[in-house]
């Protein structure tokens, strides 16, 4: 006769502690710009001018925005002189310098729509200007116009070599753009021509010290 085996005993399964409700939201996620996309903030172009090959019209872009981050640059360099230059002088500068500033301004505008007919994003926000600037920072503040005059001729030094530079290189990638670059070329030499006459002895030497 079979015997019956005791049944097993039930033992109680144990509760799972309920989660804490903290009533907090998960912070999202902060937006981070690579270095590919640091230097726009649009998506990559998927087109460019008729006639480009989608990699020269690219780096033609690439070109023109480093021309562009230079030309912000200068402009506020511009202003800032005129606002801080003092001394014998003084009215003949500041009232030469605005001119220049909004000459300037114009190029920023040309170069930063040329980017955007050739399919990419330009960037002339305060970020991409540090990120890509190769340069010291205007050193002058409040400053006598021989001073000011002095560090203009440098930074325009700057912007003129860089600009030859780019010219150069756009002449194998983009005509129209070279074009750009160049009448932008004129008036910046002419721009530190101004600077300079300022500093120029009767025998030809500029003042450099």
């Amino acid at each position: 006769m079979a015997t019956k085996r005791p049944a097993a005993k039930k033992t109680a399964s144990a509760k799972k502690a309920p989660a804490k409700k903290t009533g907090a939201r998960r912070a999202p996620a902060k937006a981070t710009v690579t270095a590919e996309s640091a230097r726009s903030l649009g998506r990559a172009a998927t087109y460019t001018v008729p006639g480009l090959s989608d990699k020269d019209g690219s780096r033609t872009a690439e070109i023109l925005q480093s021309r562009l981050v230079s030309l912000i640059d200068l402009s506020l360099t511009l202003k800032h002189v005129h606002w801080n230059v003092v001394g014998g002088g003084f009215i003949g500068v500041h009232e030469m310098l605005d001119p220049q500033y909004q000459a300037v301004a114009l190029m920023v505008d040309a170069t930063a729509e040329r980017i955007a007919t050739l399919g990419e994003s330009p960037n002339g926000l305060a970020g991409e200007l540090v990120r890509q600037r190769g340069w010291d920072d205007y050193a002058l503040g409040r400053d006598v116009v021989v001073a000011h005059l002095k560090a203009l001729d440098s930074a325009y030094v700057g912007v003129v070599t860089s600009h030859r530079e780019a010219v150069e290189e756009l002449g194998d990638l983009d005509p129209v753009s070279e074009d750009l670059l160049i009448g932008q070329l004129g008036q910046l030499e002419m721009f530190q021509w101004f600077i300079r006459a300022h500093l120029e002895s009767p025998d030809g030497y500029i003042a450099t010290r």
